[in-house]
């Protein structure tokens, strides 16, 4: 996925990638991606319901009538397979796509929330474009943080990833 670096740049995301959060071209609209995000959101909500359940459900039922007069035959086992197979290949991604946007949702309202909130590190926006290995790093800061407050039953404390980087500073 290309990424646009500045905001004033007239860069764009590649068709139909999502974005990253700290990206400003998410605010760029494309007609074909608002179309199949559209069409995404309401196929997976269907899909998701007790009515596509109940079809899916009859159309098997329907098969599975159909075996003694088709004898199980190879073509009546390749309807199903096929079947099911194709119908799965194509939600993979709209189930994907309307995850992708979801996910970029929640990444945004974090960062609202971080960023709204005096004792939170600004530094925590935008974390999920850190590679694993820097992550692994925040990981473990937290599961110290977590040890110190079991160890010294200060529940209420609050505390900041920034504390890692002044205690830095007066080490040295």
């Amino acid at each position: 996925m290309s990424k646009t670096n500045t905001p004033n740049s007239s860069a764009k995301d590649v068709l139909g990638s999502m974005p990253d959060t700290s990206s400003a071209s998410y605010a760029d609209r494309s007609p074909i991606l608002t179309a199949f995000d559209h069409f995404a959101s309401k196929v997976t909500r269907w899909a998701g319901s007790p009515v596509a359940f109940c079809l899916a459900l009859a159309c098997v039922l329907a098969w599975a009538a159909a075996g003694p007069v088709f004898s199980f035959s190879e073509y009546w086992q390749l309807v199903i397979n096929t079947g099911t197979t194709i119908v799965t290949f194509l939600m993979v991604f709209l189930i994907q796509q309307s995850q992708n946007k979801d996910s970029v949702a929640l990444h945004l309202k974090l960062n609202e929330l971080l960023a709204a909130s005096k004792s939170a590190s600004n530094r925590m926006i935008g974390i999920e474009d850190l590679d694993e290995e820097q992550l692994r790093e925040v990981a473990n800061f937290y599961d110290q943080l977590a040890t110190q407050a079991r160890v010294q039953k200060a529940c209420k404390e609050i505390h900041s990833i920034d504390e890692e980087v002044t205690q830095a500073l007066n080490r040295e």
